[in-house]
Formats: C-alpha cells, structure tokens, sequence
C-alpha cells in the first residue's frame, strides 16, 4: 500500500501525518511553535524553530506509523500562508526572524498606497486587496529595516519566501527555491493571469525580481528530501497554502463547491473552476491548488478574524467556562439566545465588511439574560459571520452566471460543535457536511503529492474517496433565518463608530 506524509506548518504547531491511499491517518506528531510579540501589533516566528518541529515530527509520524522512508510514495507540504522570510543563499542562514501573517507593522505603509490610488490595478491583477496581511509589504519592511539587505537582494546573495519555501530550502538541502501557486498568489506581487511575478507590483513595492523562488504548480515535481532527515530521500510532490489545501482535501474540485474552516478565524473559500472572478461583494480572489498540465483553477475567499477565538474570550476573558468543550453545553441550556447578539469585533472586521476600526459588541441584554445566553449567541455570531460570507459568495456566484453554492463542508477543530453546525445550516439554508476525515488541510496536501507520484489517476479518485461523517440539514424557515440576519447586520451597524 502506498503512504504519503503530509508536512503541515501552521501558525501555532507543526504537525506531520501519514495518510495510506485511502485518505486515512495513519499516524501523526505535533509540536508548538513560539510566537513573538517583541512590539504591540508585531508578530514573529523563528524560522530555525520552525525547521527543527517540522523535521522532528516527520520523523516522530513515521516511526509511530511503523514505516520507513522507502515506504512513502511522497512528501506533500501544506502551510500557514503570507508568513514571510529572507535568508541567505550561500549559507542558508535567516536574515532574522519571520514575519507572521497576523504582523499589522506594513499598516501605515500600505494605507500610503491606498490613498494613493493604487489599490483598484492592484486587485485587478492579484485579486487581493492592499493590506498588512500579505507578503509584499513584509518584504519592503525587511529589504528596508535589516542593514544591507537591499543591496544583498539587487546582487542576488537572498532569497524571500514564505513558509513552503523555507521548508522546500531545507528539505532539498538548498538545492530548491520553488514556491507554489497558491502561496505565491498571497504576495501582492503574482498576476493571476499570467501566473507569474508581475514587473509593476515588484515596482510598486521595490522588491528585486532575484529574490524571488520559482512558482510550480500545487501538484508537482519538487525534487526530493536529502537522504539525511529521513533516512532515504523521498519524492516531494505537493505544496499549498492552507486553505487551498483544506479546499483539495475537501474534494471541492469544481465550480460552486465551498467550504469552511472553523479555526481560531474561520476562512471560506469557493470554488471558481477556470474563471478568475472579481468579487463585486467584498471578497478576494485567489489562486485554487493547482494540478501540472491542467487549466488554471481560481476560488473566492472570505476571512472571519475571530471565529472559535470567541470561545476562548469566553473562558480566558468572561472565565464563563473551564475549557472550550464546555461551551456547546452551557449554550443548550437555554433555548435561544434571549435577543441577545454578539458581534465579537475584537480586532475589526474582516469579509465581507472589512471594517478594521469595528470593535466588539453584545447587545440586547436583559435583566434575564445570563451567561448561557451570552455564550449562545458567542456561537451564534461564528454562524452568522460565515453566512454573511456565503451570502456574499452566492451573489457574487450568480452575478457571473453561476449558480448559488447548494451545500457547504465544513473542517477545522469548531465543526466537532453539534450545535454550531446545525446553526449554520439552518441560517443558510443548505444542508452542511461534515467528513469522515476532518484533517482536510493535511489530506490535501497528501492527495497532491499522491496525484504527482501516481498513487491516484487523476481527481476523479479524490472525489471518490471523500466520505461524509454527518450532513446537518435546515430546520429553520427562509422567513425566519432571513429575520436572523437583518438582526445581526443591525447589530454590525452599532459595532462602527460614526
């Protein structure tokens, strides 16, 4: 039987699995990675950390599977995306450490480009908006802030990548520096249309084309591991973002299939076939994992800053609960919410909004309103932020001549929450499914490696192999939910100060 180990670097842990070709895990390790927080609104990772987890649990995964390296068939790597680094060609050393995703530093510095108009040719060619959040302006700071770096860059002594990169760098010994489409379409500087680095955007930021590492498909030959870390070298034969992963692994391969990944945030993305699609509604537009020798595939892409991190407010904030699993239960003590309705824009809001001075509110209290009823609607406000991006997604989906997405898988640590689930649905009005495998961001890293190394036939096999655990169907009428939400818009309205 042939067995791939998934690599998936996240932004809190490192974690390795090995999948058989069934898509089942067979085994699997998990580290913690420490973050920095050396400035308010800063966000670091050390990227030898990162290496010495990574590798660590790789090989924690296979001695617990029983296998050797000449048992894979491949290596496929998934990772948190826009996360940035620079270091050195010739020794392989960082410049420093990474700049996390979550990093806010590139604030003012992209607000400057906004205001100089420069945002609409912008999304035009990368489908994204000018924001922190993604790499261009981290590479800027570093080139700028690390004493002769810039200059290091223009003589080509660098090199710039994020975390699939690095882990590519390391893997191969430094023989490689590729990147995938997906990851390189979370830079501000690929053009998703020609699929290749973009001569305005590295202008615009002033980032030297000769820091920049080779963009490959998803699917794909990525040489192999040095003998050294594994004891054997092994095929490398898939790399993608993490949601791009999650989106491959949920065998949502064809247009109008979405998902959700419940997480600390939550991310839904849709699938948009061949067709690179604007959102008219607040949404962004990114690369889909792609498969060497076939047509480009795009998706649309909403983020929800604070998904289960409500929950985490709840018990480290409000101490209303001991731990997390505790929150389905208080929630079912009561019948509903009680009016009460909880928009928690502890760092602003993301799609479809995208208001970053938004902060959070629980309105409608009572004098009968009680914990249960806040931790109610606490759930309550992930559903209704993830059908607000649906919704979204829907119109955006009709507007090009589709159709509205007609169900939604769901992954991520919340989709175990019963309660939520059925929430989601019934605000929806599409039935949600939940998988039988929900390691979905890891799955599809392996699916690709497998597609590359022939371990499957093509895509139809993956759509063949996902199996759903639980579907949860509405049970609310269109009336009612529809009310459900002009009530938390309202409530979103009153989160913005005039």
């Amino acid at each position: 039987m042939a067995f791939m180990l998934a690599l998936d670097q996240g932004t809190t842990s490192s974690r390795s699995i090995v999948f058989d070709a069934q898509g089942q895990v067979r085994a699997q390790a998990q580290q913690e990675i420490r973050q920095h927080y050396p400035q308010p609104g800063w966000v670091e990772h050390c990227p030898h950390e990162i290496w010495a987890t990574q590798l660590a649990c790789a090989r924690q995964a296979l001695a617990s599977a029983g296998l050797r390296a000449q048992d894979l068939a491949a290596i496929g790597i998934t990772n948190q995306r826009e996360t940035t680094l620079l270091w050195e060609r010739r020794s392989g050393a960082p410049l420093g450490r990474a700049i996390v995703w979550q990093d806010r530093r590139t604030s003012s510095a992209c607000a400057a480009l906004r205001e100089a108009g420069h945002e609409p040719w912008v999304q035009g060619k990368t489908g994204l908006r000018l924001d922190p959040y993604f790499s261009a302006s981290k590479i800027a700071w570093l080139l700028d802030h690390t004493p002769g770096a810039r200059a290091r860059a223009e003589r080509g002594e660098l090199a710039f990548g994020t975390i699939d990169s690095w882990l590519l760098w390391q893997l191969s010994g430094g023989t490689l520096h590729a990147t995938d489409c997906s990851n390189a379409a979370r830079t501000l500087l690929l053009n998703l249309q020609t699929r290749d680095w973009d001569d305005e955007l590295l202008a615009l930021f002033q980032i030297p084309r000769a820091l920049l590492p080779e963009v490959r498909p998803s699917s794909a030959d990525y040489g192999h591991s040095q003998a050294e870390w594994l004891g054997a070298p092994v095929r490398i034969g898939g790399v993608a973002g993490d949601q791009q992963s999650a989106l491959f692994g949920q065998a949502c391969l064809r247009p109008g299939m979405a998902k959700n990944t419940y997480g600390t945030g939550c991310f839904l993305l849709m699938h948009t076939g061949e067709r690179f699609q604007h959102s008219q509604h607040g949404l962004i537009s990114t690369a889909a994992a792609q498969v060497a020798h076939a047509p480009p595939q795009y998706a649309l892409e909403g983020s929800v800053f604070v998904g289960g991190a409500v929950v985490q407010w709840l018990r480290d904030g409000l101490r209303a609960i001991d731990s997390s699993s505790e929150v389905q239960a208080l929630a079912q003590s009561v019948p509903d919410a009680g009016g009460v309705l909880f928009v928690p824009a502890f760092t602003g809001l993301g799609a479809p909004y995208w208001q970053p001075e938004a902060r959070g509110c629980i309105s409608g209290l009572t004098r009968g309103s009680t914990l249960a009823h806040i931790a109610r609607a606490a759930l309550e406000s992930i559903a209704f932020q993830s059908a607000a991006l649906l919704q979204a997604m829907s119109r955006d989906a009709v507007a090009a001549g589709g159709v509205p997405v007609s169900e939604l898988r769901v992954d991520g640590g919340a989709c175990v929450n019963d309660l939520l689930m059925q929430m989601q649905a019934d605000l929806l009005g599409i039935p949600v499914l939940r998988p039988a495998v929900t390691e979905t961001t890891a799955l599809g890293a392996a699916w690709l490696a497998g597609l590359q190394a022939g371990v499957y036939g093509g895509l139809e096999d993956l759509t063949r192999l996902w199996r759903c655990e639980r579907t949860f169907v509405p049970t609310l009428g269109r009336d009612a939910a529809a009310e459900k939400m002009a009530r938390w818009e309202h409530a979103v309205r009153q989160t913005v100060a005039p």
